[in-house]
């Protein structure tokens, strides 16, 4: 009987957790690799869209995106918002407004996405006090941010020598940098913007929504912003052949960032970013959430992805 009742509850746990994680797409499908092993990083899922018109012969470009589980489905999310990409995606197909594109939903392993997710060569450029005082960090009551230390690079290293080469492998896409694309948003933006930095010879473009210039959650005394901005004088990619979208809304967690932003538009134009492959913009009204960035995600992607 004690038995029994252990299979019962192991048969529940896997209904229950398969159906709490399963994910509809309202057009094309969705095929998940479950638990990715990496080397880098702890296994986590991969999501890959496929659109209706993929047929597996006809190569496609591919966009690589952060947070994976928040990408499709509401009705799987925590907080029951999605980007929903899937909609935005095929609604853009179909109007012929981008690049045929499959989409690689990268899912965050929760505990580590901050450690995953905060560029490491400008964390390191910061002194050891300002190191020791960011670990501490904390969000709401006492909620430590970082599980573990900062491990972007090898985050980095995931994507591009593991992920990237199994995508290239099963699905019929091209491989080049020129059809290559990475975005997030908040911790997920920071990390595009500092995959881009990190391997220009990779990806072509990045989409950046309500990028977290603050790094935590305080402003006040934050070493943090000026850091990006000194790690962006020495590593933008070259204009000639990358293009990169930023934007930030001004209600809870996005009203933080204009300021910031607007120093990072300096160094774009500095750097000889214009508006053929630099993209800023602001949406007044617009908070820090999957709703907001489901609203204006057709802009980044048509900026990157135009035919």
């Amino acid at each position: 009987m004690i038995k029994m009742n252990a299979i019962i509850n192991i048969l529940l746990f896997c209904f229950f957790a398969l159906n709490t994680y399963a994910q509809v797409v309202s057009s094309g499908r969705l095929e998940r690799q479950t638990n990715f092993q990496s080397k880098y990083v702890a296994a986590r899922n991969v999501d890959v869209w496929l659109p209706k018109n993929y047929d597996g012969k006809s190569k496609f470009s591919v966009l690589y995106m952060h947070d994976g589980q928040m990408l499709f489905d509401a009705a799987s999310t925590w907080n029951k918002q999605a980007w929903d990409v899937d909609d935005i995606m095929t609604k853009l197909l179909d109007e012929k407004a981008i690049q045929n594109c499959i989409v690689v939903g990268i899912w965050n392993i929760a505990a580590n996405r901050h450690s995953d997710y905060f560029p490491q060569k400008p964390f390191e450029m910061l002194s050891q006090a300002q190191q020791d005082s960011i670990y501490k960090a904390t969000r709401g009551k006492n909620q430590a941010l970082f599980a573990g230390k900062i491990n972007s690079d090898n985050y980095l290293k995931f994507i591009v020598e593991e992920l990237k080469p199994f995508i290239d492998k099963k699905y019929a896409v091209f491989t080049d940098q020129k059809h290559t694309f990475i975005g997030g948003s908040s911790m997920g933006g920071l990390i595009s913007m500092y995959a881009i930095c990190e391997y220009p010879k990779v990806f072509a473009g990045a989409a950046c929504l309500s990028t977290h210039w603050v790094g935590t959650f305080t402003v006040e005394n934050n070493p943090i912003p000026a850091t990006f901005l000194q790690y962006l004088q020495i590593h933008l990619p070259s204009p000639k052949n990358h293009k990169i979208y930023f934007d930030y809304g001004t209600e809870t967690l996005d009203a933080l960032y204009k300021p910031f932003q607007e120093k990072v538009d300096i160094v774009m134009k500095s750097k000889g970013f214009s508006d053929k492959n630099w993209l800023t913009k602001e949406f007044i009204g617009a908070d820090h959430s999957e709703k907001s960035w489901n609203q204006r995600l057709d802009i980044p992607l048509k900026f990157l992805l135009n035919k």
